[in-house]
């Protein structure tokens, strides 16, 4: 198995009839999937999506792919295939098209109607075309048959891509629930098909290539959800993501089938669920869908309140709920359902949402507690079966963290595929397929861009570093007024701190310190603001840490008079 190095350079030139696939999202990371395949000098992009921020990513709202590798090539983009409607695959769409409006965008109806209504808020109007299952399109010289898949929203479908270099197929985000809730299985048919062509390069979803087994049929969890159903006295509460709509199904009809009404808390979800009824992906009963505003004329064991925030967010309806900072109140005896999985990395934050509803009096249904949820990702032995099905010539696992992606290579070895054709890459790694093998040739930048506000980029991994200083440790902040013709200080030191835990009475300790320390350097003819900031910083910095084994943000303002 190939894999990156960290001193990979930037690609040569690629050669002519090659096939070029760039990931720049989506690998050793779950979210932000993106990848650009290059031939003949014209580019096409496989979705375009973002990246959740974590703890240790204090303020910001979403992180994207970046897009400097294609910046001053948006002019070869021939188009985005987005395989379905989940945000982290079309969430970066806005960002990109802010750039070059005119890049069409290729996906099923729902897909599209997803992100159209998305890109309104933006004020962009997309050029859109609509493709299903079965359908083939020539987007400049790439040929893409549309392949259907099963996964946790409908319309998901996966892409080949045949160039005269070979035939390329990615899955995008699948499973094979043999009994889905909207009838439309997975088409190993199709795929049975592609592998008699001969897959030139198969990249498969990794998300559960750790999990033994097969993903079990969503509609398992039908008889779960009446159980909580018919045993909740009061509210149910159920968060989930704001595009799961077999979920949301689920929880309609439970709740019409136990005399119920629904409403839907949020703006994407209410601007979601909109969309999939308006389009028939969604059935809903007339009359169980009610505006929220109406929730105080109903009793409170005929309400279901259906809301995001089934990862923690923090701005999230539920998180709000669990804080208190939500216009709806958690009570005594109210049921909460998480109908969702943990993405690895937020799980803290989930606890942290499960204790402040459990304080309140909540009874919480978790995943942990009972089977309110199943993946939308292909576990090991669908993957196995899948693979014995496609008999790729070559295999690049994608969409997952490093361990799934080791795992999914691994698998892929065991039905065959020679392990000097398994490529493990990461964002950026660069892969040729060249005469019917593929290879890294070198690598692009792909770090992370921020979304920080309607700030796009700007804030870096300094200034989140300088985030964090001042989250965990707090900011002392120390003024001076200084005499550029004398040296000689007229006002202060005044120190003040905040979150240091430090009271600003034992600065007074240290103050002859910092005022020797700056005579000092004044009768040495230094008097120059910078350096006199500098001083300050150090011999604070050497005092709070030795007095208090603390380190603070120190933030010297030096007035020159």
């Amino acid at each position: 198995m190939s894999h990156p190095h960290p001193e990979l350079r930037l690609p040569p030139k690629l050669p002519q009839g090659g096939l070029r696939v760039t990931p720049l999202g989506g690998l050793g990371e779950i979210g932000r999937n993106m990848t650009v395949f290059e031939y003949d000098g014209r580019l096409l992009i496989v979705d375009c999506g973002v990246l959740f921020p974590e703890e240790e990513q204090p303020g910001i709202d979403l992180i994207l792919p970046d897009f400097s590798s294609i910046r001053d090539r948006l002019d070869d983009i021939e188009g985005i295939v987005l395989t379905h409607g989940h945000e982290d695959h079309i969430g970066g769409v806005p960002f990109l098209l802010r750039e070059k409006p005119d890049i069409p965008l290729i996906g099923s109806k729902l897909t599209l109607a997803l992100i159209e209504a998305k890109l309104q808020e933006h004020r962009i109007r997309p050029y859109t075309l609509e493709v299903a299952e079965g359908h083939r399109e020539r987007i400049g010289p790439f040929e893409c048959e549309f392949v259907a898949v099963n996964h946790s929203i409908p319309d998901a479908l996966a892409v080949a891509i045949r160039t005269p270099a070979g035939m390329v197929v990615h899955t995008g985000d699948f499973k094979m629930d043999q009994l889905p809730l909207d009838g439309r299985l997975t088409d190993l048919h199709a795929f049975a098909r592609l592998s008699e062509e001969g897959i030139d390069l198969l990249l498969s979803d990794s998300t559960n290539a750790e999990v033994p087994g097969f993903v079990p049929p969503e509609r398992d969890i039908s008889n779960v959800l009446r159980q909580v159903f018919a045993g909740a006295s009061k509210r149910i509460i159920v968060a989930s993501f704001a595009s799961h709509v077999h979920r949301i199904q689920q929880i309609l009809d439970a709740a019409h089938e136990y005399g119920r009404r629904v409403a839907f808390v949020g703006r994407s979800m209410v601007r979601n669920m909109g969309i999939a009824r308006d389009l028939g992906y969604l059935k809903v009963p007339p009359g169980l869908v009610v505006d929220v505003k109406t929730l105080d004329d109903l009793p409170e064991h005929e309400i279901v309140l259906v809301c995001t925030g089934s990862q923690g967010e923090p701005m999230a309806a539920l998180s709000r709920m669990a804080n208190r900072d939500h216009q709806i109140r958690i009570v005594q005896g109210d049921t909460v359902i998480l109908a969702s999985s943990l993405i690895p990395g937020n799980e803290n934050a989930v606890y942290r949402v499960i204790n402040g509803l459990t304080r309140w009096g909540a009874n919480v249904i978790h995943k942990g507690n009972a089977k309110v949820h199943v993946s939308g990702h292909a576990s090991a032995g669908e993957l196995l079966y899948f693979y014995n099905i496609c008999k790729p010539r070559n295999l690049m696992p994608v969409h997952g963290e490093w361990r799934h992606l080791r795992a999914n290579a691994e698998l892929g070895a065991l039905t065959g595929v020679p392990h000097d054709r398994i490529v493990i890459a990461e964002d950026g790694v660069v892969v040729d397929l060249i005469e019917g093998k593929a290879r890294i040739s070198g690598k692009v930048q792909a770090g992370y861009v921020y979304v920080d506000g309607l700030s796009v980029g700007d804030v870096g991994e300094p200034t989140l570093k300088d985030r964090k200083i001042l989250g965990d440790e707090g900011i002392i902040s120390v003024f001076v007024v200084l005499d550029t013709s004398t040296g000689k200080i007229t006002g202060g030191p005044h120190i003040q701190a905040r979150g240091s835990g430090i009271e600003d009475s034992a600065f007074s300790a240290v103050l002859p310190k910092v005022v020797e320390v700056l005579e000092r350097s004044a009768q040495d003819g230094v008097v120059e603001a910078h350096q006199m900031q500098q001083l300050i910083r150090r011999t604070l910095g050497k005092w709070v840490s030795d007095t208090y084994r603390r380190r603070p943000m120190i933030l010297p303002v030096v007035v020159e008079v």
